[in-house]
């Protein structure tokens, strides 16, 4: 049976705990059929250069089931000189991605071809409606590992459609001893993807607890919301959000077609000023910009969330897709706080053609934005006798 309350545990302001020094996010995919693990598990053996113990602990599985995994794929002929499979490049998009913004993993989506879809509004479109389906289920496979041993664990939630689409695919796993607690104020419009509503359904799916912050996400002003964050409610729910084993959360864009702005939160005048300040993301009521560094914006003043700063050090999930929150997304990462990315393929494409960009020389990078370059799939030598070089 789920429950879904307001009240958390005694409040304490100890930022000291969230600097610690914690051991990389892993995931847990023993849930997935072999078929799916065998091309990720050689992919990290034979090109990413882990040893068996890495793949492991990165997947989430017993050694002895990557040992069966890495000699299937051997028989089945998916390793020779390359790795044969058409999902590589997806692979390869993500370690570029992990790379470039040293997250402990990154998860894509198989791409649809809609990354050249800019100035195609109906296209545009329909991709971001794919992407958060496929976003949301990727993120509910994900919650799916992380809750399937029945242990008591505690995660935060932000919210939005792609975290709506999550808890409507996640099934198949059942954990009383679960709690989801909103990071945000719940009390919205009427919207499928208000922090309640993903918060409840997410308990109501595994027989676990939903926690909600019993507030607006806006308050009129700061005075109102000073009123609103004093009340012990209020800090009850916020200790629980702080003490979160893991989160999840996704990223807004600042553009007309935000969700912000559909939810009619965000005035049109609003949205002018917030990005005449250069922001171009949110995220738990705060505003950024391209390079991830705050922006201080008198609307942020008025929101009512747990602080982004809390989420520092701690394993932090973004869930997020479309090809118009690109830049969003990336604004975000740099901020150093996100641990692990969910994406759509063609987002991931699209971002890992912006950190091509970037990393061209100048004269190259005031020149016209090409279609986005699928990063070539890295080889795997496997001679007779011989192990694949590993890097220093």
């Amino acid at each position: 049976m789920s429950r879904t309350v307001g009240l958390g545990a005694p409040y304490v302001n100890d930022y000291s705990a969230t600097m610690k020094v914690r051991p990389p996010m892993t995931l847990s995919l023993a849930h997935e059929a072999d078929a799916a693990l065998m091309v990720r598990a050689a992919w990290l053996y034979h090109v990413g250069g882990l040893t068996q113990e890495d793949v492991a602990r990165r997947l989430g599985l017993h050694r002895s089931r990557v040992v069966r995994l890495l000699g299937e794929a051997r028989e089945r002929g998916l390793v020779s000189i390359t790795i044969n499979h058409e999902s590589i490049r997806d692979l390869a998009l993500e370690q570029a991605i992990a790379r470039r913004y040293r997250l402990d993993f990154c998860l894509a989506t198989p791409a649809m071809g809609f990354e050249d879809a800019a100035g195609a509004p109906d296209l545009i479109a329909a991709q971001e409606m794919i992407a958060r389906r496929a976003v949301g289920g990727a993120a509910a496979n994900f919650l799916k590992g992380k809750l399937g041993s029945g242990k008591p664990v505690t995660v935060g939630v932000s919210w939005g459609r792609t975290l709506e689409q999550m808890s409507l695919h996640l099934s198949g796993v059942t954990n009383p001893k679960a709690r989801f607690v909103s990071l945000m104020g719940s009390l919205t419009r009427n919207s499928a993807s208000n922090p309640f509503e993903v918060v409840q359904a997410l308990a109501a799916r595994t027989g676990g607890e939903g926690h909600f912050l019993p507030v607006p996400f806006i308050a009129d002003s700061e005075a109102d919301r000073a009123v609103l964050m004093s009340q012990r409610t209020v800090a009850e729910a916020l200790a629980l959000a702080a003490s979160a084993d893991f989160y999840i959360m996704t990223v807004g864009e600042l553009e007309e077609t935000s969700f912000l702005r559909k939810q009619d939160m965000l005035s049109a005048a609003e949205l002018r000023s917030i990005r005449a300040k250069g922001a171009v993301a949110d995220a738990l009521g705060r505003l950024f910009d391209r390079q991830g560094r705050p922006v201080d914006h008198e609307l942020a003043r008025r929101t009512l969330a747990l602080d982004f700063e809390r989420l520092h050090g701690r394993d932090v999930v973004l869930a997020a897709g479309g090809v118009r929150k690109v830049v969003a997304i990336q604004a975000l990462l740099q901020t150093g706080t996100v641990r692990g990315l969910i994406t759509d393929g063609d987002t991931a494409r699209s971002l890992v053609a912006l950190i091509d960009r970037e990393a061209a020389p100048p004269s190259e990078a005031g020149e016209t934005p090409r279609t986005p370059r699928t990063p070539r799939a890295p080889q795997a030598v496997v001679r007779a006798g011989r192990r694949p070089s590993r890097p220093a």
